[in-house]
Protein backbone atom coordinates (compact mmCIF):
# COMPACT_ATOMS: atom_id res chain seq x y z
CA UNK A 1 0.00 0.00 0.00
CA UNK A 2 1.20 3.49 -0.70
CA UNK A 3 -0.91 5.06 1.49
CA UNK A 4 -0.62 6.84 0.55
CA UNK A 5 -2.57 8.14 4.30
CA UNK A 6 -3.98 10.34 10.44
CA UNK A 7 -4.76 12.68 14.70
CA UNK A 8 -5.89 11.01 17.77
CA UNK A 9 -8.73 11.90 20.07
CA UNK A 10 -9.34 15.14 21.85
CA UNK A 11 -10.58 15.97 25.31
CA UNK A 12 -13.54 18.14 26.26
CA UNK A 13 -14.64 21.34 24.68
CA UNK A 14 -16.83 22.03 21.71
CA UNK A 15 -15.15 21.07 18.48
CA UNK A 16 -14.91 23.85 15.99
CA UNK A 17 -16.65 23.48 12.66
CA UNK A 18 -14.82 21.72 9.93
CA UNK A 19 -12.19 20.27 12.19
CA UNK A 20 -10.69 23.57 13.32
CA UNK A 21 -8.42 23.08 16.29
CA UNK A 22 -10.36 23.31 19.53
CA UNK A 23 -9.24 23.46 23.10
CA UNK A 24 -8.60 19.75 23.12
CA UNK A 25 -5.45 18.17 24.44
CA UNK A 26 -4.65 14.77 23.00
CA UNK A 27 -2.64 13.51 25.96
CA UNK A 28 -5.60 13.96 28.29
CA UNK A 29 -8.26 12.66 25.94
CA UNK A 30 -10.60 10.18 27.50
CA UNK A 31 -9.67 11.06 31.08
CA UNK A 32 -11.77 12.98 33.56
CA UNK A 33 -14.91 14.99 33.10
CA UNK A 34 -15.77 16.18 29.65
CA UNK A 35 -14.01 13.26 27.95
CA UNK A 36 -15.52 12.71 24.50
CA UNK A 37 -17.79 9.81 23.90
CA UNK A 38 -16.61 7.09 21.58
CA UNK A 39 -17.68 8.00 18.07
CA UNK A 40 -19.61 5.27 16.34
CA UNK A 41 -18.62 4.21 12.84
CA UNK A 42 -22.00 4.59 11.18
CA UNK A 43 -22.84 7.81 13.04
CA UNK A 44 -19.59 9.36 11.82
CA UNK A 45 -20.38 8.52 8.20
CA UNK A 46 -24.07 9.45 8.48
CA UNK A 47 -23.39 12.88 9.98
CA UNK A 48 -20.49 13.73 7.67
CA UNK A 49 -20.96 16.50 5.08
CA UNK A 50 -21.71 15.42 1.52
CA UNK A 51 -18.22 16.48 0.44
CA UNK A 52 -16.64 14.10 2.97
CA UNK A 53 -18.83 11.25 1.76
CA UNK A 54 -17.82 12.08 -1.80
CA UNK A 55 -14.14 11.91 -0.90
CA UNK A 56 -14.54 8.60 0.94
CA UNK A 57 -16.37 7.15 -2.06
CA UNK A 58 -13.71 8.60 -4.33
CA UNK A 59 -10.91 6.89 -2.43
CA UNK A 60 -12.65 3.57 -2.97
CA UNK A 61 -13.30 4.33 -6.65
CA UNK A 62 -9.72 5.53 -7.14
CA UNK A 63 -8.32 2.25 -5.81
CA UNK A 64 -11.05 0.07 -7.30
CA UNK A 65 -10.29 1.39 -10.78
CA UNK A 66 -6.54 1.04 -10.26
CA UNK A 67 -6.09 -1.85 -12.67
CA UNK A 68 -3.08 -0.42 -14.41
CA UNK A 69 -0.37 -1.27 -11.90
CA UNK A 70 -1.76 -4.81 -11.57
CA UNK A 71 -1.89 -5.54 -15.30
CA UNK A 72 0.90 -3.28 -16.56
CA UNK A 73 3.49 -6.05 -16.96
CA UNK A 74 1.04 -8.36 -18.73
CA UNK A 75 -0.12 -5.53 -20.99
CA UNK A 76 3.40 -4.54 -22.01
CA UNK A 77 4.49 -8.11 -22.71
CA UNK A 78 1.35 -8.63 -24.81
CA UNK A 79 2.48 -5.62 -26.88
CA UNK A 80 5.82 -7.32 -27.49
CA UNK A 81 8.02 -5.26 -25.17
CA UNK A 82 10.99 -6.95 -23.49
CA UNK A 83 11.37 -7.85 -19.81
CA UNK A 84 13.83 -4.99 -19.43
CA UNK A 85 11.22 -2.59 -20.77
CA UNK A 86 8.58 -3.86 -18.36
CA UNK A 87 10.92 -3.54 -15.37
CA UNK A 88 11.75 0.02 -16.40
CA UNK A 89 8.06 0.85 -16.79
CA UNK A 90 7.32 -0.50 -13.31
CA UNK A 91 10.08 1.65 -11.85
CA UNK A 92 8.77 4.72 -13.65
CA UNK A 93 5.26 3.98 -12.42
CA UNK A 94 6.48 3.82 -8.83
CA UNK A 95 8.49 7.01 -9.22
CA UNK A 96 5.52 8.84 -10.68
CA UNK A 97 3.37 7.80 -7.73
CA UNK A 98 5.90 9.12 -5.21
CA UNK A 99 6.31 12.46 -7.00
CA UNK A 100 2.54 12.73 -7.47
CA UNK A 101 1.96 13.08 -3.74
CA UNK A 102 4.26 16.10 -3.53
CA UNK A 103 2.70 17.72 -6.59
CA UNK A 104 -0.75 16.91 -5.26
CA UNK A 105 -0.04 18.70 -2.01
CA UNK A 106 0.98 21.83 -3.91
CA UNK A 107 -2.00 21.65 -6.27
CA UNK A 108 -4.48 21.25 -3.43
CA UNK A 109 -3.04 24.43 -1.94
CA UNK A 110 -3.02 26.44 -5.17
CA UNK A 111 -6.03 25.11 -7.08
CA UNK A 112 -8.33 23.98 -4.31
CA UNK A 113 -9.41 20.45 -3.54
CA UNK A 114 -12.16 20.25 -6.14
CA UNK A 115 -9.99 21.33 -9.06
CA UNK A 116 -7.09 19.12 -7.96
CA UNK A 117 -9.42 16.13 -7.73
CA UNK A 118 -10.98 16.77 -11.13
CA UNK A 119 -7.53 17.18 -12.67
CA UNK A 120 -6.35 13.95 -11.05
CA UNK A 121 -9.30 11.83 -12.16
CA UNK A 122 -9.65 13.48 -15.56
CA UNK A 123 -6.00 13.07 -16.48
CA UNK A 124 -6.03 9.47 -15.26
CA UNK A 125 -9.02 8.72 -17.49
CA UNK A 126 -7.55 10.25 -20.65
CA UNK A 127 -4.04 8.86 -20.25
CA UNK A 128 -5.14 5.35 -19.29
CA UNK A 129 -7.23 5.02 -22.44
CA UNK A 130 -4.41 6.53 -24.52
CA UNK A 131 -2.04 3.73 -23.48
CA UNK A 132 -3.90 1.35 -25.78
CA UNK A 133 -2.99 3.32 -28.88
CA UNK A 134 0.60 4.53 -28.39
CA UNK A 135 3.00 3.24 -31.06
CA UNK A 136 6.39 3.42 -29.30
CA UNK A 137 7.90 2.52 -25.94
CA UNK A 138 9.13 6.07 -25.12
CA UNK A 139 5.57 7.35 -25.47
CA UNK A 140 4.27 4.45 -23.38
CA UNK A 141 6.87 5.15 -20.70
CA UNK A 142 6.06 8.86 -20.55
CA UNK A 143 2.34 8.11 -20.35
CA UNK A 144 2.83 5.53 -17.60
CA UNK A 145 4.71 8.14 -15.56
CA UNK A 146 1.96 10.73 -16.07
CA UNK A 147 -0.84 8.27 -15.29
CA UNK A 148 0.86 7.28 -12.05
CA UNK A 149 1.53 10.89 -11.11
CA UNK A 150 -2.00 11.97 -12.00
CA UNK A 151 -3.65 9.23 -9.98
CA UNK A 152 -1.77 10.32 -6.84
CA UNK A 153 -2.72 14.01 -7.15
CA UNK A 154 -6.06 13.06 -5.65
CA UNK A 155 -4.73 11.77 -2.33
CA UNK A 156 -3.29 14.92 -0.65
CA UNK A 157 -6.31 16.88 -1.86
CA UNK A 158 -8.74 14.33 -0.45
CA UNK A 159 -6.94 14.11 2.90
CA UNK A 160 -6.89 17.92 3.13
CA UNK A 161 -10.63 18.14 2.59
CA UNK A 162 -11.35 15.40 5.13
CA UNK A 163 -9.37 17.35 7.73
CA UNK A 164 -11.07 20.66 6.92
CA UNK A 165 -14.66 19.39 7.00
CA UNK A 166 -14.44 16.92 9.90
CA UNK A 167 -14.63 17.88 13.57
CA UNK A 168 -11.52 17.17 15.62
CA UNK A 169 -13.05 14.39 17.69
CA UNK A 170 -14.04 12.45 14.57
CA UNK A 171 -10.95 12.79 12.41
CA UNK A 172 -9.26 9.54 13.41
CA UNK A 173 -12.44 7.61 12.63
CA UNK A 174 -12.85 9.38 9.29
CA UNK A 175 -9.26 8.58 8.33
CA UNK A 176 -9.90 4.97 9.34
CA UNK A 177 -12.75 5.01 6.81
CA UNK A 178 -10.34 6.55 4.31
CA UNK A 179 -7.93 3.66 4.84
CA UNK A 180 -10.82 1.19 4.69
CA UNK A 181 -11.68 2.47 1.22
CA UNK A 182 -8.05 2.19 0.14
CA UNK A 183 -7.77 -1.39 1.37
CA UNK A 184 -11.09 -2.63 0.02
CA UNK A 185 -10.41 -1.02 -3.34
CA UNK A 186 -6.91 -2.45 -3.56
CA UNK A 187 -8.24 -5.91 -2.68
CA UNK A 188 -11.11 -5.87 -5.16
CA UNK A 189 -9.35 -4.11 -8.08
CA UNK A 190 -7.54 -7.22 -9.42
CA UNK A 191 -10.78 -9.21 -9.34
CA UNK A 192 -12.74 -6.49 -11.14
CA UNK A 193 -9.92 -6.04 -13.62
CA UNK A 194 -9.80 -9.75 -14.36
CA UNK A 195 -13.56 -9.79 -14.89
CA UNK A 196 -13.27 -6.98 -17.45
CA UNK A 197 -10.33 -8.75 -19.10
CA UNK A 198 -12.43 -11.89 -19.53
CA UNK A 199 -15.49 -9.92 -20.64
CA UNK A 200 -13.34 -8.30 -23.31
CA UNK A 201 -12.36 -11.70 -24.74
CA UNK A 202 -8.89 -11.59 -23.15
CA UNK A 203 -8.25 -8.12 -24.53
CA UNK A 204 -7.02 -5.10 -22.57
CA UNK A 205 -9.29 -2.68 -24.44
CA UNK A 206 -12.32 -3.10 -22.17
CA UNK A 207 -10.06 -3.22 -19.11
CA UNK A 208 -8.37 0.12 -19.74
CA UNK A 209 -11.47 1.85 -21.08
CA UNK A 210 -13.34 0.60 -18.02
CA UNK A 211 -10.76 2.19 -15.73
CA UNK A 212 -10.89 5.41 -17.74
CA UNK A 213 -14.69 5.56 -17.60
CA UNK A 214 -14.82 4.99 -13.83
CA UNK A 215 -12.28 7.76 -13.25
CA UNK A 216 -14.12 10.13 -15.58
CA UNK A 217 -17.48 9.55 -13.90
CA UNK A 218 -15.97 10.30 -10.51
CA UNK A 219 -14.33 13.46 -11.87
CA UNK A 220 -17.78 14.71 -12.88
CA UNK A 221 -19.29 13.75 -9.54
CA UNK A 222 -16.47 15.51 -7.67
CA UNK A 223 -16.93 18.61 -9.81
CA UNK A 224 -20.59 18.74 -8.82
CA UNK A 225 -20.29 18.03 -5.08
CA UNK A 226 -16.92 19.17 -3.73
CA UNK A 227 -16.40 22.75 -2.48
CA UNK A 228 -14.49 25.02 -4.81
CA UNK A 229 -11.66 26.05 -2.46
CA UNK A 230 -9.94 25.33 0.83
CA UNK A 231 -9.84 27.19 4.09
CA UNK A 232 -6.13 26.49 4.09
CA UNK A 233 -5.64 28.42 0.88
CA UNK A 234 -7.70 31.31 2.22
CA UNK A 235 -5.73 31.36 5.45
CA UNK A 236 -2.51 31.37 3.47
CA UNK A 237 -3.69 34.34 1.42
CA UNK A 238 -4.64 36.22 4.57
CA UNK A 239 -1.26 35.53 6.12
CA UNK A 240 0.41 36.76 2.95
CA UNK A 241 -1.52 40.01 2.99
CA UNK A 242 -0.53 40.66 6.61
CA UNK A 243 3.13 39.96 5.90
CA UNK A 244 3.23 41.90 2.66
CA UNK A 245 4.46 38.94 0.63
CA UNK A 246 1.25 38.22 -1.20
CA UNK A 247 1.23 34.61 0.01
CA UNK A 248 1.73 32.49 3.10
CA UNK A 249 4.85 30.62 4.18
CA UNK A 250 6.88 29.28 1.30
CA UNK A 251 5.35 25.86 0.75
CA UNK A 252 7.49 22.84 1.44
CA UNK A 253 10.39 24.97 2.65
CA UNK A 254 8.18 26.03 5.56
CA UNK A 255 7.41 22.37 6.29
CA UNK A 256 11.12 21.58 6.47
CA UNK A 257 11.63 24.38 8.99
CA UNK A 258 9.34 22.54 11.39
CA UNK A 259 12.02 20.34 12.95
CA UNK A 260 9.67 18.17 14.95
CA UNK A 261 7.64 17.41 11.87
CA UNK A 262 10.78 16.53 9.95
CA UNK A 263 11.42 13.90 12.62
CA UNK A 264 7.91 12.62 12.01
CA UNK A 265 8.62 12.37 8.29
CA UNK A 266 11.75 10.33 9.02
CA UNK A 267 9.69 8.09 11.30
CA UNK A 268 7.16 7.57 8.50
CA UNK A 269 9.97 6.69 6.07
CA UNK A 270 11.42 4.07 8.44
CA UNK A 271 8.01 2.66 9.31
CA UNK A 272 6.95 2.28 5.67
CA UNK A 273 10.24 0.60 4.75
CA UNK A 274 9.80 -1.99 7.52
CA UNK A 275 6.12 -2.49 6.74
CA UNK A 276 6.85 -3.43 3.12
CA UNK A 277 9.09 -6.36 4.06
CA UNK A 278 6.16 -8.76 3.89
CA UNK A 279 6.03 -8.25 0.12
CA UNK A 280 9.74 -8.68 -0.60
CA UNK A 281 11.98 -10.11 2.11
CA UNK A 282 9.40 -12.46 3.62
CA UNK A 283 8.85 -14.61 0.49
CA UNK A 284 12.62 -14.77 -0.10
CA UNK A 285 13.19 -15.88 3.48
CA UNK A 286 10.42 -18.49 3.45
CA UNK A 287 11.72 -19.98 0.21
CA UNK A 288 15.25 -20.18 1.61
CA UNK A 289 14.13 -22.17 4.67
CA UNK A 290 11.87 -24.47 2.67
CA UNK A 291 8.45 -23.28 3.87
CA UNK A 292 5.51 -24.08 1.62
CA UNK A 293 4.02 -21.31 -0.51
CA UNK A 294 0.74 -21.91 1.32
CA UNK A 295 2.07 -20.24 4.46
CA UNK A 296 3.06 -17.07 2.61
CA UNK A 297 -0.29 -16.71 0.86
CA UNK A 298 -2.02 -17.46 4.16
CA UNK A 299 -0.05 -14.72 5.92
CA UNK A 300 -0.83 -12.12 3.25
CA UNK A 301 -4.52 -13.08 3.23
CA UNK A 302 -4.60 -13.00 7.04
CA UNK A 303 -3.28 -9.44 7.06
CA UNK A 304 -5.83 -8.32 4.49
CA UNK A 305 -8.67 -9.91 6.44
CA UNK A 306 -7.59 -8.35 9.74
CA UNK A 307 -7.24 -4.87 8.27
CA UNK A 308 -10.56 -4.88 6.42
CA UNK A 309 -12.56 -6.63 9.16
CA UNK A 310 -11.19 -5.02 12.31
CA UNK A 311 -9.55 -1.63 11.65
CA UNK A 312 -12.75 0.38 12.03
CA UNK A 313 -13.68 -1.53 15.19
CA UNK A 314 -10.26 -1.04 16.76
CA UNK A 315 -10.31 2.64 15.81
CA UNK A 316 -13.65 3.00 17.60
CA UNK A 317 -11.85 1.96 20.80
CA UNK A 318 -8.55 3.78 20.29
CA UNK A 319 -9.60 7.07 18.63
CA UNK A 320 -9.50 9.01 21.92
CA UNK A 321 -6.13 7.69 23.06
CA UNK A 322 -3.22 10.16 23.19
CA UNK A 323 -1.71 10.50 19.72
CA UNK A 324 1.79 9.81 20.94
CA UNK A 325 0.71 6.49 22.47
CA UNK A 326 -1.32 5.33 19.47
CA UNK A 327 1.34 6.13 16.90
CA UNK A 328 4.19 4.81 19.05
CA UNK A 329 2.37 1.53 19.69
CA UNK A 330 1.60 1.15 16.01
CA UNK A 331 5.24 1.61 15.00
CA UNK A 332 6.49 -0.68 17.77
CA UNK A 333 4.06 -3.52 17.04
CA UNK A 334 4.99 -3.55 13.36
CA UNK A 335 8.64 -3.92 14.34
CA UNK A 336 7.85 -6.61 16.91
CA UNK A 337 5.90 -8.63 14.36
CA UNK A 338 8.68 -8.43 11.79
CA UNK A 339 11.28 -9.41 14.39
CA UNK A 340 9.12 -12.42 15.35
CA UNK A 341 9.65 -13.84 11.85
CA UNK A 342 13.23 -14.63 12.85
CA UNK A 343 12.30 -17.11 15.59
CA UNK A 344 13.12 -20.75 14.67
CA UNK A 345 9.61 -22.13 15.16
CA UNK A 346 8.63 -22.70 11.55
CA UNK A 347 5.29 -21.51 10.12
CA UNK A 348 4.10 -20.51 13.59
CA UNK A 349 6.56 -17.60 13.49
CA UNK A 350 5.04 -16.41 10.22
CA UNK A 351 1.45 -16.60 11.46
CA UNK A 352 2.07 -15.05 14.89
CA UNK A 353 4.41 -12.40 13.49
CA UNK A 354 1.79 -11.40 10.92
CA UNK A 355 -0.86 -11.16 13.64
CA UNK A 356 1.38 -8.86 15.70
CA UNK A 357 2.27 -6.41 12.95
CA UNK A 358 -1.29 -6.46 11.57
CA UNK A 359 -2.46 -5.34 15.02
CA UNK A 360 0.09 -2.53 14.83
CA UNK A 361 -1.22 -1.55 11.41
CA UNK A 362 -4.88 -1.32 12.42
CA UNK A 363 -4.08 0.35 15.74
CA UNK A 364 -1.65 2.99 14.50
CA UNK A 365 -2.57 3.39 10.83
CA UNK A 366 -5.49 5.83 11.13
CA UNK A 367 -3.63 8.03 13.64
CA UNK A 368 -0.40 7.93 11.63
CA UNK A 369 -2.21 9.13 8.52
CA UNK A 370 -4.40 11.67 10.34
CA UNK A 371 -1.69 13.47 12.32
CA UNK A 372 -0.16 15.45 9.40
CA UNK A 373 -3.45 17.30 8.92
CA UNK A 374 -3.14 18.77 12.43
CA UNK A 375 0.61 19.11 12.77
CA UNK A 376 1.14 22.49 11.12
CA UNK A 377 -0.48 25.82 10.25
CA UNK A 378 -3.85 25.60 8.55
CA UNK A 379 -2.68 27.27 5.35
CA UNK A 380 0.09 24.65 4.99
CA UNK A 381 -2.13 21.66 5.70
CA UNK A 382 -1.97 20.27 2.16
CA UNK A 383 1.85 20.62 2.16
CA UNK A 384 2.15 18.78 5.47
CA UNK A 385 -0.06 16.00 4.12
CA UNK A 386 1.75 15.88 0.78
CA UNK A 387 5.18 15.70 2.41
CA UNK A 388 4.03 12.85 4.66
CA UNK A 389 2.58 10.89 1.77
CA UNK A 390 5.77 11.48 -0.21
CA UNK A 391 7.97 10.10 2.57
CA UNK A 392 5.64 7.17 3.20
CA UNK A 393 5.63 6.38 -0.53
CA UNK A 394 9.40 6.69 -0.65
CA UNK A 395 9.64 4.19 2.19
CA UNK A 396 7.41 1.73 0.37
CA UNK A 397 9.63 2.05 -2.70
CA UNK A 398 13.00 1.76 -0.93
CA UNK A 399 11.99 -0.78 1.72
CA UNK A 400 11.74 -3.86 -0.52
CA UNK A 401 15.08 -3.14 -2.18
CA UNK A 402 16.88 -2.51 1.11
CA UNK A 403 15.32 -5.53 2.80
CA UNK A 404 16.20 -7.86 -0.07
CA UNK A 405 19.76 -6.55 -0.14
CA UNK A 406 20.13 -7.15 3.61
CA UNK A 407 18.66 -10.64 3.32
CA UNK A 408 21.19 -11.66 0.68
CA UNK A 409 23.96 -10.71 3.10
CA UNK A 410 22.49 -11.60 6.50
CA UNK A 411 20.07 -14.43 5.85
CA UNK A 412 17.70 -15.01 8.78
CA UNK A 413 19.40 -12.29 10.82
CA UNK A 414 17.73 -9.75 8.54
CA UNK A 415 14.65 -9.66 10.79
CA UNK A 416 16.17 -8.19 13.97
CA UNK A 417 18.17 -5.79 11.83
CA UNK A 418 15.07 -4.62 9.96
CA UNK A 419 13.20 -4.32 13.26
CA UNK A 420 15.73 -1.68 14.32
CA UNK A 421 14.06 0.53 11.71
CA UNK A 422 10.80 0.25 13.64
CA UNK A 423 12.60 1.01 16.88
CA UNK A 424 13.99 4.15 15.28
CA UNK A 425 10.54 5.06 13.94
CA UNK A 426 9.03 4.59 17.40
CA UNK A 427 11.60 6.83 19.09
CA UNK A 428 11.32 9.51 16.41
CA UNK A 429 7.53 9.36 16.55
CA UNK A 430 7.43 9.76 20.32
CA UNK A 431 9.69 12.80 20.05
CA UNK A 432 7.98 14.32 17.03
CA UNK A 433 4.28 14.00 17.82
CA UNK A 434 3.11 17.04 19.72
CA UNK A 435 0.95 16.27 22.78
CA UNK A 436 -1.43 18.83 21.37
CA UNK A 437 -1.11 19.22 17.59
CA UNK A 438 -0.97 22.90 16.85
CA UNK A 439 0.74 25.17 14.39
CA UNK A 440 4.42 25.69 15.13
CA UNK A 441 5.30 29.23 16.03
CA UNK A 442 6.36 31.23 12.99
CA UNK A 443 9.03 33.94 13.25
CA UNK A 444 7.78 37.47 13.82
CA UNK A 445 7.52 39.60 10.72
CA UNK A 446 8.89 42.72 12.48
CA UNK A 447 12.64 42.27 13.20
CA UNK A 448 12.63 45.27 15.56
CA UNK A 449 10.45 43.36 18.00
CA UNK A 450 7.87 46.18 18.16
CA UNK A 451 4.48 45.17 19.33
CA UNK A 452 2.03 44.90 16.47
CA UNK A 453 -1.41 46.48 16.74
CA UNK A 454 -4.28 44.10 17.45
CA UNK A 455 -5.39 42.42 14.22
CA UNK A 456 -8.68 43.38 12.70
CA UNK A 457 -11.48 40.85 13.01
CA UNK A 458 -10.83 38.10 10.49
CA UNK A 459 -13.22 37.53 7.68
CA UNK A 460 -15.07 34.25 7.58
CA UNK A 461 -13.01 32.41 4.96
CA UNK A 462 -14.73 29.10 5.38
CA UNK A 463 -15.74 27.38 2.18
CA UNK A 464 -19.52 27.08 1.88
CA UNK A 465 -20.70 23.52 1.84
CA UNK A 466 -22.75 22.11 -1.02
CA UNK A 467 -26.47 22.50 -0.58
CA UNK A 468 -28.01 19.84 1.58
CA UNK A 469 -24.77 18.75 3.18
CA UNK A 470 -25.25 17.95 6.86
CA UNK A 471 -22.60 19.19 9.29
CA UNK A 472 -21.14 17.23 12.13
CA UNK A 473 -21.73 18.89 15.50
CA UNK A 474 -19.63 16.77 17.84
Amino acid sequence: MSAETEPGGRSGGTPGPGGAAGAATADTAGAGEGAPEKVRVWATFRDAPLAVKTVLAGVLVNRLSGFLHVFLVLFLTSKGFSKEHTVLALGVYGGGAVVGTLVGGALADRMGVRNATVLSMGSTAVLTAALLYLPSFPLVLATVALVSLGAQLFRPASATLLAELTDDDRQVMVFAMYRFGLNVGATAAPLLGYALYNAGDHSYTLLFWGEALIALVYAGFARATLPGGTRGAAAGAADGERSGTGKGAAGYAAVLRDRRYVLYLLAALCHAAVYMQYLSTLPLYMTSVGMALFWYTFAVSLNGFIVIAFELLVTKLSQNWPLRITIGLGFALVGAGVAFYGLPIGPAAIVVGTLIWSLGEILGGPAVFAYPAKAGPEHLRSRYIGSFQFMFGLGTALGPMLGSWLFLRLGGMVWPVVAVGSLLATVLGLIAVRPRPEAPAEPADDPRGEEEPPPAPAEDTRVPEPAGAARTQG
